[in-house]
């Protein structure tokens, strides 16, 4: 199979923000709601990958949906502060230089379920805005990944794209979608089978599956 595209999705397949989320997630509870418990980089771990709405289910659970949707509005703000703010490295080995390595032979693309305007801050941070062709998210659709995923097809007419990501959530999209999952086994999360298309353990492997 001639790859003609790769989509990827960001948090546990380029970097991990974590850390960096936590600290600006609990601000904003201690603001808004000190009542609730508070997050850590553990927990973030097992959430992201998932849609804001059913993280915000999950972590606050004793809200009403519209505190939820307040907070999660003030915790998406202090977070994209907080990473904007942030010098440490939280950029994955290698993710960096492998895409400037393969975009002159492969078109990439992202697809997550972030809020509005995610995508935009990670290409900006990593300094490859330019390599990304296109990209899609939960924030701007309010679609499943699967179906943003498919948008992505279409709007650029990819016949043999893969996907890569590392949660199980990632892999069902991508069954729905009826394109390859590479598994990113060093992210947060694992497929529960073995059925997907490839597993790398670092970033750079990726420019095995061109040649």
């Amino acid at each position: 199979m001639k790859i003609d595209g790769i989509i990827l999705d960001v948090d546990g397949t380029i970097w991990n923000t974590t850390g960096v989320v936590a600290a600006a997630w609990n601000t904003a509870i201690e603001k808004l709601f000190p009542q609730v418990r508070r997050v850590t980089a553990e927990i973030l771990q097992g959430q992201f990958g998932k849609t804001m709405d059913v993280i915000a289910d999950n972590l606050f659970p004793e809200l009403s949906d519209s505190e939820k949707d307040i907070l999660m509005q003030k915790c998406c703000e202090m977070e994209h502060d907080a990473i904007c703010l942030n010098k440490e490295n939280i950029t994955y080995e290698g993710v960096v230089q492998t895409i400037k390595n393969m975009s002159s032979k492969i078109p990439f693309y992202i697809v997550s379920n972030c809020q509005k305007g995610y995508i935009e801050l990670v290409t900006e941070k990593n300094s490859i805005t330019k390599f990304i062709k296109d990209f899609e998210c939960f924030g701007n659709t309010g679609l499943s990944k699967d179906k943003n995923i498919r948008l992505i097809l279409e709007r650029n007419g990819l016949k043999n794209p893969v996907y890569v990501g590392d949660t199980q959530g990632d892999y069902e999209a991508c069954k729905k979608a009826d394109i390859p999952f590479i598994w990113a086994a060093y992210g947060f999360g694992h497929p529960e089978d073995e059925k997907y298309f490839a597993k790398i353990e670092k970033f750079c492997q990726l420019e095995d599956y061109l040649n």
